[in-house]
């Protein structure tokens, strides 16, 4: 059998078909949809080895991005619906009514994959702003998830209203009697947006600043803005998502500031023990004056003392008549003295030791000064070194730190009395 032949016998079976117009129009749309399948395929292929190849020049190297988001390949989703579409009418013995649905069907998912594609891109747009400098300050990602957000909802009403060949309008004003709901069900998607467009507007917040926020555990630095949450990365390596909104409506700490400033500050207080405070002897005046950070210090300050002391003529002789200096004001000058000559201490920031209110754990003399780093490790070290110091040099100046008394002290303090007492009571025998 030849060619020819096998030619006639088709050409009279599709003829005998036309006794079968149901069959017929079967085998049409089965053809039509096979035809789509193929050409989809084939735009597929070209069109992702297209965007590979000029991918590979480095002046479309976005083209990539949006390759890896399947921008493409969803455009290329698109060609069997559309082929179908326009294919239609190619179809015989088709009645209308089935035109019409097969046609909205093949609509509905031309639709469904253009959102998708529109999607993908957001995507790829996104992953391109990342890669900007601006990204490490505003993040875009609220917002984009925001449109997509919309877009589903348009894309869903116009895919349904072709489905039951209604206009889209007609559904959209259904939507008014059901306002009440949708800002029920998305209430916290709107106080979400309204916050990041908030927190975004006045630079409250960006990717890597580090907050606290003890009401919801957070002390860490902020990886990720999305639209709902604020994802932060704690110290522990433990993740905290936070909702958008709250962070308009309760209070944080953004370390930023410091970390913009060049310095950490510095603010720790030494509880001196208020029973060794007491005015400096002649001797000790004398010692104290030959160290290094003391010498302008004390022959100002003896100076100072020498001329108002004279001024009080006869009454200077009497003790509380007389201005001396006193150990701890000379420590309170000798500890300013050395964190202005530290290495680490910024000197053009506030550095200053003051004397606080007198508590019940002895007068405390605050250290408050700022680093030159905003490490944390350098400034924890940095910070340990100063007090390591301090309070190594207080008994120079006749000084010690307040310590509550532990039971060791008590049994220290208790136990010579009690070996020394020579009668040591009996327990009383019970009497009859």
């Amino acid at each position: 059998m030849d060619i020819k032949q096998l030619w006639l016998n088709a050409q009279d079976l599709w003829g005998a078909l036309d006794q079968h117009p149901v069959v017929h129009a079967g085998l049409a749309l089965a053809m039509l949809l096979v035809i789509a399948l193929l050409l989809g395929r084939v735009a597929r292929y070209l069109i992702l080895h297209a965007s590979r190849m000029l991918g590979r020049q480095p002046a479309l190297h976005w083209i990539n991005d949006f390759r890896h988001n399947k921008v493409f390949q969803r455009l290329a989703q698109m060609t069997p619906s559309l082929v179908v579409q326009f294919g239609l009418h190619l179809v015989p013995e088709l009645s209308k009514t089935a035109m019409i649905f097969l046609g909205n069907v093949a609509l509905a998912f031309t639709v469904l994959f253009l959102i998708l594609a529109i999607s993908a891109l957001l995507n790829a747009l996104l992953d391109i702003y990342a890669r900007t400098e601006h990204a490490r300050t505003r993040s875009i990602k609220g917002y984009v998830q925001l449109t997509k957000m919309v877009l589903y909802v348009f894309g869903a009403i116009i895919i349904v209203a072709t489905l039951i060949d209604r206009s889209p309008l007609l559904l959209l004003s259904g939507l008014g009697a059901m306002s009440a709901v949708i800002l029920l069900v998305y209430k916290d998607t709107l106080l979400s947006f309204v916050a990041s467009v908030q927190l975004t507007s006045n630079d409250m917040l960006r990717v890597g600043d580090w907050i606290e926020m003890p009401q919801v555990g957070a002390d860490g630095d902020v990886v990720d803005i999305t639209l709902h949450t604020v994802k932060v990365q704690n110290f522990d390596k433990t993740i905290v998502s936070i909702p958008t909104w709250r962070l308009m409506s309760e209070s944080f700490k953004n370390w930023r500031g410091m970390q913009a400033s060049g310095g950490r500050r510095i603010k720790r207080s030494l509880f001196i023990d208020a029973s060794g405070v007491r005015f400096l002897r002649d001797e000790e005046e004398q010692k104290l004056a030959q160290v290094h950070l003391l010498t302008d210090y004390m022959s100002r300050k003896q100076a100072e003392l020498k001329a108002w002391n004279e001024a009080q003529g006869n009454l200077a002789a009497m003790s509380a008549n007389r201005r001396r200096m006193t150990n701890i004001g000379t420590f309170r000058a000798y500890a300013l003295a050395y964190l202005k000559s530290h290495a680490q201490i910024q000197p053009n920031m506030t550095c200053m030791v003051r004397q606080m209110q007198t508590t019940a754990q002895g007068i405390p003399l605050e250290i408050y000064c700022f680093t030159r780093t905003t490490a944390w490790a350098d400034y924890e070290r940095i910070q340990g070194d100063i007090f390591d110091y301090l309070l190594a040099v207080l008994p120079e100046f006749g000084l010690s730190l307040y310590q509550q008394p532990s039971g060791g002290d008590l049994r220290a303090g208790l136990l010579p009395a009690l070996l020394g007492s020579s009668h040591i009571p009996e327990p009383e025998k019970n009497r009859m």
